[in-house]
C-alpha cells in the first residue's frame, strides 16, 4: 500500500495514526482511518511545496509552477483556557498534535501561530535554544499534517512573559534584539516548505505627532483586551521623523535580519485596517514609502453588523497590486451569514482569509450542557468555515 500512496498523503497518515493512538482508539479504527485518508487523497495528492508570490506578483503560487494557492486558515493563538501555544507546547505536545489534526479536518490549509518574544529570548543577545528546537518540531508536524504556517513573531501578549530588561531598552537596542529574534527564527525555518510566511509583528503602531511640551509615550504596549496586549509600539517618540520613516526603518531592519538567513519565504506585517476603523485615510505599512519589501498585504477585519459593504470598500484600499490576505476575521460584531458574505464579496480581489481555532471543535462545543453565547457563535462559525473550505480554495 505504501508504494502507491502519493507524497503528501503519507504525512496525513502519520498524523492520523499519531492522533488516534494518543486517544487510545483501537487498531481497527486506526486501520479504517488510514483507508479513508488514502482513498480521499490518493487521486489528487500533490507534493508539499513552498508557497510563493506568482511571477506577475498578483497571487500566491505553489512551488515553481503557476498553480494558484488560496489561503483558508485559522489563527492558533491560544487554547480554550487562554494559554498561548508556546506556554504549553513542550509539556503538552500531544494537545498540539491533536489540534493540528482537527484544524486540517476543518479544511484549513494554513495555521497562524504567535511566538512570544520573551519565550524565545533569554537575554537581548541570547536566543532560547529550547524554544527554537520546539519550533523545529512544530515545523515537522506542519509538514506531516500538510498545513502551512504563518509565523507571527515578537508577541508580548501576556505581560508576565515580557522581560523587564526588554522594556528598559532604548528604541535602537529594542530593534536590535527584535532583529536577532527574527534572525534566529529564520535560521530554524529556512529549509521548511511548511513556512507560508513571516509576519513581523501583530498590529504594530506608532506614536502620533506631539504638541510642543507634550510628553512622549511611556508604554511600549497598547491597551489590554481579554487579559492580552495585542498591540505594540515601534517607537515611543517620533523624534522629528515621519511615521513613514520610522515604519520603513523598522521593517527594513527586520527584513534584513530574516534575509540573512532565509532568502525565499515571504514576509508580511499584520495590520489594523485604519481605513476601516476611521472610515477613510491611507494604509501606512502598505504605502509606497514603507511596504516595498513586504511580499503581500495582511489586514485584520471584523465587519460590523449591517456594514459588510463598508468593510469591502475599506478592504479595497489595501488592494495595491500584491496578494491580499485577511489575516484575522471572526463573527465578533456581525452574524455568521454576514461574515460568509464578506468572504464571498471580497473573493474577487482577495487571496486568502484566516479565522480562529481555539482547541475545541464545533462538536465539542455543541456537546456542552450550558454553552456560552461566545461558544455557540464559535461552533456555528466553525461549521460554516468547514463547509466553505472546498469552494473558497478552488483555483480562481
Amino acid at each position: 500500500m505504501s508504494n502507491c500512496i502519493a507524497a503528501n498523503t503519507r504525512p496525513l497518515l502519520a498524523v492520523l495514526v499519531r492522533t488516534l493512538l494518543l486517544r487510545r482508539i483501537s487498531r481497527k479504527v486506526v486501520q479504517f482511518g488510514l483507508l479513508v485518508v488514502f482513498f480521499a487523497t490518493h487521486a489528487t495528492a500533490q507534493p508539499f511545496q513552498r508557497v510563493r508570490v506568482s511571477d506577475d506578483g498578483n497571487y500566491f503560487a505553489i512551488g515553481e509552477s503557476q498553480q494558484r494557492f488560496v489561503v483558508w486558515g485559522v489563527n492558533y493563538d491560544h487554547n480554550s483556557e487562554g494559554e498561548l501555544l508556546d506556554e504549553y507546547w513542550i509539556e503538552r505536545w500531544e494537545e498540539v498534535v491533536e489540534d493540528f489534526a482537527e484544524m486540517k479536518a476543518l479544511g484549513a490549509n494554513c495555521v497562524r501561530i504567535h511566538l512570544q518574544f520573551g519565550k524565545f529570548m533569554n537575554a537581548a543577545d541570547q536566543p532560547n535554544q529550547t524554544a527554537l528546537d520546539q519550533l523545529a518540531k512544530l515545523l515537522k508536524l506542519a509538514e506531516e499534517t500538510g498545513l502551512y504556517l504563518d509565523i507571527t513573531g515578537l508577541a508580548c501578549y501576556h505581560k508576565a512573559n515580557v522581560p523587564e530588561w526588554f522594556d528598559r531598552l532604548s528604541e535602537q537596542d529594542r530593534w536590535k534584539t527584535q532583529a536577532l529574534f527574527w534572525g534566529s527564527i529564520a535560521q530554524v525555518c529556512r529549509n521548511s516548505p511548511a513556512v507560508f510566511c513571516y509576519d513581523l509583528m501583530n498590529e504594530p503602531i506608532l506614536p502620533g505627532k506631539r504638541k510642543s511640551g507634550e510628553p512622549a509615550e511611556s508604554q511600549w504596549l497598547g491597551g489590554e483586551l481579554g487579559g492580552k496586549f495585542f498591540v505594540q509600539r515601534l517607537a515611543l517618540d517620533l523624534a522629528g521623523r515621519t511615521r513613514q520613516q520610522v515604519a520603513k526603518a523598522w521593517v527594513d531592519q527586520m527584513v534584513d535580519a530574516i534575509r540573512e538567513q532565509d532568502e525565499l519565504h515571504m514576509i508580511t506585517v499584520g495590520v489594523i485596517p485604519w481605513v476601516f476603523v476611521f472610515g477613510g485615510g491611507k494604509p501606512l505599512f502598505y504605502s509606497s514609502e514603507v511596504g516595498e519589501r513586504l511580499d503581500f498585504v495582511s489586514v485584520h477585519f471584523y465587519p460590523e453588523k449591517g456594514q459588510v459593504e463598508e468593510a469591502i470598500t475599506a478592504l479595497r484600499a489595501y488592494d495595491i497590486g500584491k496578494p491580499l490576505v485577511v489575516e484575522e476575521m471572526f463573527p465578533m460584531k456581525c452574524s455568521v451569514a454576514e461574515l460568509e458574505e464578506f468572504v464571498s464579496q471580497s473573493s474577487e480581489f482577495t487571496d486568502g482569509w484566516i479565522s480562529f481555532y481555539w482547541g475545541k471543535t464545533a462538536d465539542q462545543l455543541n456537546q456542552k450542557s450550558n454553552p456560552t453565547i461566545a461558544e455557540a457563535i464559535t461552533a456555528s462559525w466553525l461549521q460554516r468555515f468547514q463547509s466553505m473550505a472546498e469552494q473558497v480554495t478552488k483555483t480562481k
